[in-house]
């Protein structure tokens, strides 16, 4: 029986200097903390190293959503378990795009438990444009609430929020966070993905007392 190669698929959108990830959220800044002209004299001729510099808050490029995110009891990077973000069976669910509410009922056909469930509505395709900010597709709390009697894992999506955005409730975050359901935002590339038979890893840096961070997403495919 002939086995397909493994391949890693990158889900991660790149993190560069300027770039906005959320409308009203500070864009990153990137430097030189040592810069390789500044070697010259420090070692000897020919040898330079650089060390770079940034600034950013946290949810910046394709980061993950811990329970500490939404609430103050919760676990923080440093607390949860790489079980949670790494070695995950994934599944892709895939959403039309005329769809912008997506519901309960889009997950009905899916089994979900155990594993990380990735949202493709295609959504990713505006990212770096002003359309992205703009009339783009949400989980409702149904969804949500089902999710997590599934027993699903995580939940990733390549859109701008999980959340609807347009008024001040986030009960999408509420209920997965508060049942140690991961979240993560702004994914990309996930058409590449099969429906299922691939492996999900998304691990951030152990930080304390932060709750979410850019990772490197990314899928196992084959073996």
């Amino acid at each position: 029986m002939n086995r397909m190669k493994s391949q890693l698929i990158d889900l991660s959108h790149t993190i560069s200097d300027g770039m906005v990830t959320y409308k009203g959220l500070p864009a990153p800044m990137i430097c030189d903390f040592l810069a390789r002209d500044a070697c010259e004299g420090v070692y000897e001729q020919g040898t330079t190293f650089q060390i770079g510099k940034i600034e950013m808050v946290s949810n910046t490029g394709t980061y993950l959503d811990t329970p500490f995110h939404r609430f103050a009891d919760g676990k923080d990077l440093s607390e949860i378990d790489l079980e949670g973000v790494g070695n995950l069976d994934g599944i892709v669910i895939q959403i039309d795009e005329d769809v912008k509410r997506i519901t309960a009922q889009f997950f009905k056909n899916y089994d979900v438990k155990d594993k990380a469930a990735l949202i493709y509505t295609n959504w990713s395709r505006h990212w770096g444009s002003d359309a992205y900010f703009e009339n783009d597709p949400f989980l409702t709390e149904d969804a949500a609430i089902y999710l997590k009697q599934q027993g699903v894992k995580l939940v990733g999506i390549d859109c701008h929020n999980i959340d609807d955005t347009s008024g001040k409730a986030r009960p999408v975050h509420t209920v997965l966070l508060h049942n140690e359901i991961f979240i993560i935002e702004h994914m990309t590339n996930l058409h590449k993905l099969p429906v299922k038979g691939f492996k999900f890893y998304a691990v951030p840096v152990k930080i304390k007392g932060m709750g979410t961070f850019p990772v490197r997403a990314f899928a196992q495919v084959g073996s």
